[in-house]
């Protein structure tokens, strides 16, 4: 009775995850399906095979100019946030403070506010204060939401570094610089990769903080947003979100690969330094 229970409960969670799986990524399926349509209207069945639409989006150089503007904002906000993130994550790993849990809760609080919220938290000092709306204040914004992400990943690499590396380097006579140089970041650099791809790919992908923070330099995605209103532009929108789509499954595969690569380093040294104690 008990295994008949049990194959039971197995054959109703896998009905329920294959229809989770359907419910979640069919409309991501849906997308290069009619972003290869040979029509302007997205409706089945469909018309024909083309890449026309593909071609389309390099002959459009606002589309360039918001690729170029989301790639500037990406690749800083990835730096900062994985730079900022890097120092949080070893501090919380190595050392003990006052008020560390609600400083470190406070740091990872944009993890659940709703993004409309910080958006508008921003906006408000930066009008305030008189600033220009710019690529700037995106990247500043950006760099928010994305530090909780990479303290994420970085604090399993730096947690799961073995200090008595660290120490041997000192007593070497290695400086602390020298030290984390040679030996502390080479040991987490997968991780740091890791962070900057996946903050990379947040703020690449990220709409509502750069539509709220946005000046003239619109973003990719706000760009998106303002093509929707044109129903002949949509079949070059889809294409477009095709090769986002892609990007970003490449970027979060090498990401995934790249924890866990450092997660199995990790352990391989800990057990060569565990033999020789």
């Amino acid at each position: 009775m008990k295994r008949s229970g049990r194959g039971t409960s197995a054959r109703w969670l896998t009905i329920y995850a294959v229809a989770y799986m359907v419910f979640l990524y069919a409309p991501v399926v849906l997308l290069p399906l009619f972003a290869f349509n040979d029509a302007t209207v997205v409706a089945f069945p469909l018309s024909g095979f083309t890449t026309d639409w593909f071609a389309a989006l390099w002959r459009t150089e606002a589309l360039v100019d918001a690729v170029r503007n989301s790639l500037v904002v990406a690749v800083a906000a990835a730096v900062l946030a994985t730079t900022l993130g890097a120092s949080a994550a070893r501090a919380a790993a190595r050392y003990r403070f006052p008020g560390k849990g609600p400083v470190m809760g406070f740091i990872m609080l944009p993890l659940v506010l709703p993004e409309i919220i910080v958006a508008v938290a921003l906006l408000v000092p930066i009008m305030q204060l008189g600033l220009s709306l710019s690529l700037w204040t995106v990247i500043a914004g950006h760099v928010l939401i994305c530090i909780p992400f990479s303290i994420a990943i970085l604090s399993s690499a730096f947690q799961g570094l073995d200090i008595s590396l660290e120490e041997a380097s000192l007593d070497l006579e290695e400086s602390r610089w020298g030290t984390f140089r040679r030996v502390t970041l080479p040991l987490v650099m997968p991780g740091v990769i890791s962070s900057l791809l996946i903050c990379f790919t947040i703020s690449l992908d990220e709409f509502m903080i750069a539509f709220f923070l946005t000046g003239t330099e619109v973003t990719l995605p706000v760009y998106i947003w303002s093509q929707l209103r044109f129903p002949t532009k949509l079949p070059s929108i889809m294409a477009l979100g095709t090769l986002l789509l892609a990007l970003s499954i490449v970027l979060l595969v090498v990401a995934e690969w790249l924890r866990r690569r450092a997660a199995r380093r990790q352990g391989i040294e800990a057990s060569a330094i565990g033999g020789l104690m």
